[in-house]
């Protein structure tokens, strides 16, 4: 078992503990395939949603916040049944909006496995506005249910009526869906490969800036992260936030990067290049390559 599970495991029932620690090797990253959560359930007596609150302290054991030592943990379930854990990310003296959310990590976690929608999120903190926001732009966002412990489940429209989301700027694909943008690039190596493959399924329909992140590790690993906008802008999700959560779900450290990727579309109104690099900086001393590249027409 990983040792930064060996805290929270003591705070599940005694019976999912039993089930779930065999699960908890060097390999696990947040993830609970469908029938891994049917297994747990009918061995802890939970229904779906009683084990996603259950497991929240071992959500919440993949936070990494030097800045307010507040550990978030969230659990997105998608609609194929699978559970995909995530949690706050914090970058030691840098800018607060470099941080990730909870529900973001977990929102991601889905999106990069694969999930077309969203049906509920757990989370251990009620959400704040930026998250309530994030969860917005998803597939059927407002209908999303919360399950807060102590609490009763609501949709997001409780948390957040009067909402302002995708469908006000006339988008009608929202986060999550199916959608892919044709970009060029002429390359045999793998990581740009990968790059380009990850920047053609990112969501940004308000600046076009299709981009993507991959991060390569002194083992060969690579850990990659998309764009992901928001109707309200500030709470969109930068791709190197999204790789670096993505990266530390697998209990790696920022000092194994050897190599980082920034690509991005030439057709976007504005550039991640400085952002990405100030979080890139902070983290690992690498340097960032950058490349821009055109859609296919």
């Amino acid at each position: 078992m990983q040792d930064r599970f060996v805290r929270s495991i003591t705070q599940l029932p005694e019976a999912l503990a039993g089930a779930i620690m065999p699960l908890l090797n060097q390999g696990f990253s947040g993830h609970l395939d469908a029938v891994q959560v049917k297994e747990l359930c009918r061995v802890s007596g939970l229904d779906n949603h009683g084990l996603g609150l259950a497991l929240l302290p071992l959500a919440a054991s993949l936070a990494k916040p030097p800045v307010s030592d507040f550990y978030v943990g969230a659990i997105a379930i998608g609609k194929s049944g699978d559970f995909y854990m995530g949690a706050n990310l914090e970058l030691e003296g840098e800018a607060l909006f470099h941080s990730v959310h909870a529900e973001q990590s977990a929102i991601s976690h889905a999106w990069l496995s694969g999930e077309v929608e969203i049906k509920d999120i757990v989370v251990n903190a009620s959400p704040c506005g930026h998250c309530r926001q994030f969860i917005n732009e998803l597939v059927h966002g407002q209908k999303v249910h919360i399950h807060l412990p102590g609490q009763a489940t609501a949709p997001l429209s409780h948390y957040l009526p009067y909402a302002f989301g995708p469908a006000d700027l006339n988008v009608t694909s929202p986060l999550l869906s199916k959608q892919q943008t044709e970009l060029e690039l002429e390359s045999d190596d793998p990581l740009l490969i990968e790059a380009l493959d990850h920047a053609s399924l990112s969501y940004a329909p308000y600046s076009r800036c299709h981009a993507a992140v991959v991060l390569e590790t002194d083992d060969g690993a690579t850990f990659c992260g998309r764009y992901a906008e928001n109707a309200a802008f500030n709470p969109s999700m930068l791709p190197m936030q999204m790789a670096l959560s993505n990266l530390v779900r697998h209990n790696r450290e920022f000092s194994s990067i050897s190599r980082a990727i920034l690509l991005e579309s030439s057709a976007g109104k504005i550039s991640l290049v400085g952002a990405t690099m100030d979080a890139l900086h902070t983290v690992a001393a690498v340097q960032l390559e950058h490349l821009v590249v055109d859609p296919v027409r």
